[in-house]
């Protein structure tokens, strides 16, 4: 049975069909019609403070829940704020399905107040995009729209709709299922292929799992570490696979590439047979290509078969789902003991020199033991949010992850400020779990503003900033390769300061802004903290604290992250603290 509905009627139904629950969006001009009917729905509809960090907050919610994240905006500026976030979750694989409003119909190409041809400059950053030129076409498109977002390789939809689009009334019907002939994702492995790669697995005497956010999307951490305990196979992540395999189990070698451990590293660099799960053998990862894994040959299994063999040959190919090839393996692959192999890679564990002190240089606090304190206080059981730099390493190294979609960052494109406003579309879609963000202090301020949000709504999401002063991912490699010319990257330098400085010392002015103050000025409790031993009473109190609360954590102006593969060396090659001294 059909009834009429305008097009803003239309896509508030279409929604509802879809099971979405929360929308981020900021209203404007063109999506007017769409706020009004949203006025009387059931949505939880969470307000940013920009674009971007609305697209961020749905991006962060669509990681940890598995769900199709939903944000709109208006037409013009507001669209194009969306751009970055479209193009983080394009790079990481995130479900997103993006509504912006556009100028009516009969102004298109006009250049109207407010238009932009949203649909054309997202096109090489979305997986698929819209613009809707028939308002009997709108509920289809929706369908199709989040039907593409959460199938095959996931990724951002983008759906434009004119402002008379929403107004022109027509008859609604939601359609049952989606027909696109183009589009089959092919989710079950070849069996030969599966066949052949159970063999090789049962025949090497060296192998490593090489495992990436593909698990976790698939949902298949489970059937992994079954295949790795069944044949003691040793797993390394990537960055965005980092809780795709339990970092507690003996045979975890935790994350690879060029701030990886010392035995990820070294067991891929001396591995005879690469198991590559979800992943698709990024820069980052591999080092100098031409000496990545010489030993090895290659399975590599991914839902999308434009990865396969895109950057390194590939023995065996598999093109399926994860979660689906997985099993099938778990049935072929024969059981193992532990061998030499485990013996070496032990050995390799017990040289791993990722940098740790109690205190920096100069007493100030160390990354190390404030991420380690985390852990303790939650017994590994939090959500950690990152932004993007050095602490977003430090991170990945002092953490112990061990569940899927508890660690949740921009990995692809690396988008500084994109950690804050997810860590508060986290919260929003796990409102009983334990969200920490760790910040470095430059990422934090790009989308500051956000922190009206999480007043506003009450999302207790604890702030850890680790504040160097510094852009410090950058500074490291000023100093290191640069000869610490430190162009633009201290955060302290003013307009009087010497125009060659690279020795800040401690009669610099503090950083500006005081962030304990900015945090209060929006009713958020903060406090700053400067010695070791506050770090474990501040943390109590800020979990503790019902609501959002911030730690401003004054750490080691230089200090580093280690190991560090050198840009374009091999990753046999890692720089460790003691060469770097």
């Amino acid at each position: 049975m059909t009834e009429r509905c305008t097009g803003a009627e239309i896509f508030v139904k279409s929604l509802s069909r879809e099971g979405v629950e929360t929308i981020f969006g900021y209203p404007g001009g063109t999506v007017l019609p769409i706020y009004d009917k949203l006025y009387d729905s059931d949505f939880e509809h969470i307000l940013p403070h920009h674009e971007q960090g609305g697209i961020h907050a749905a991006d962060g919610y669509a990681r940890s829940t598995g769900k199709t994240g939903v944000v709109i905006a208006t037409s013009g500026p507001g669209a194009t704020n969306l751009v970055t976030g479209l193009a983080t979750a394009y790079m990481d694989s995130v479900p997103l399905v993006a509504f912006t409003g556009q100028v009516p119909s009969h102004m298109l190409g006009t250049d109207a107040f407010q238009e932009a041809d949203i649909t054309g400059i997202s096109m090489p950053i979305t997986k698929h995009n819209y613009l809707v030129q028939k308002t009997e076409n709108l509920a289809r498109i929706i369908k199709e729209a989040f039907h593409i977002a959460g199938s095959g390789r996931p990724g951002p939809i983008l759906v434009d709709i004119p402002k008379d689009i929403m107004m022109q009334e027509v008859e609604f019907a939601y359609p049952d299922r989606v027909e696109l002939r183009g589009y089959k994702p092919n989710y079950r492995g070849h069996p030969l292929q599966i066949k052949k790669a159970a063999k090789k697995i049962n025949q090497s005497r060296k192998p490593v799992f090489y495992a990436g956010g593909g698990v976790i999307i698939s949902g298949a951490s489970s059937e992994l570490r079954q295949l790795a305990e069944k044949a003691q196979i040793p797993v390394t992540t990537t960055l965005t696979g980092l809780g795709a395999f339990d970092e507690r189990s003996k045979l975890s070698l935790g994350m690879l590439g060029m701030h990886g451990s010392t035995e990820a590293n070294m067991a891929i660099s001396h591995a005879d047979l690469i198991i590559a799960v979800g992943c698709r053998f990024d820069d980052r990862v591999t080092g100098k290509l031409d000496e990545f894994a010489q030993e090895a040959e290659i399975i590599h299994i991914d839902i999308d078969p434009a990865e396969v063999g895109k950057r390194v040959s590939i023995e065996i190919p598999i093109v399926g789902d994860v979660k689906g090839i997985l099993t099938e393996l778990n049935k072929k692959v024969t059981e193992k003991s532990s061998n030499g192999w485990g013996t070496q890679i032990q050995g390799w564990k017990d040289m791993d020199r990722r940098q740790y002190r109690e205190t920096g240089k100069n007493g100030r606090l160390s990354p190390g033991p404030i991420i380690e304190e985390i852990d303790s206080l939650t017994d590994g059981d939090a959500f950690i949010v990152t932004e993007v730099g050095q602490h977003q390493m430090w991170a990945a190294q002092f953490f112990n992850y061990n569940r899927p979609r508890q660690f949740i960052t921009s990995g692809g494109l690396g988008t500084m400020g994109y950690g804050f406003p997810a860590s508060l579309g986290v919260q929003v879609g796990n409102k009983d779990d334990l969200v920490f963000l760790l910040a470095g202090d430059g990422s934090f301020q790009m989308n500051i503003q956000e922190l009206a949000t999480a007043a506003k709504n009450n999302l207790p999401v604890k702030i850890v900033i680790l504040n160097n002063q510094y852009l410090g991912m950058v500074r490291q490699w000023q100093e290191m390769f640069l000869d610490k010319r430190y162009s633009s990257t201290c955060l302290r330098r003013r307009a009087d300061c010497p125009p060659h400085c690279s020795e800040p010392d401690e009669d610099c002015p503090e950083m500006i802004p005081d962030f304990v103050k900015v945090a209060e000025a929006y009713g958020i409790k903060a406090e700053k903290i400067t010695k070791p031993e506050d770090v474990k009473p501040a943390l109590e109190r800020a979990l503790a604290e019902p609501g959002p609360y911030l730690l401003d954590c004054l750490i080691e102006a230089e200090e580093n992250v280690f190991p560090m593969v050198p840009p374009g060396g091999s990753l046999y090659e890692m720089i460790l603290e003691e060469e770097s001294e």
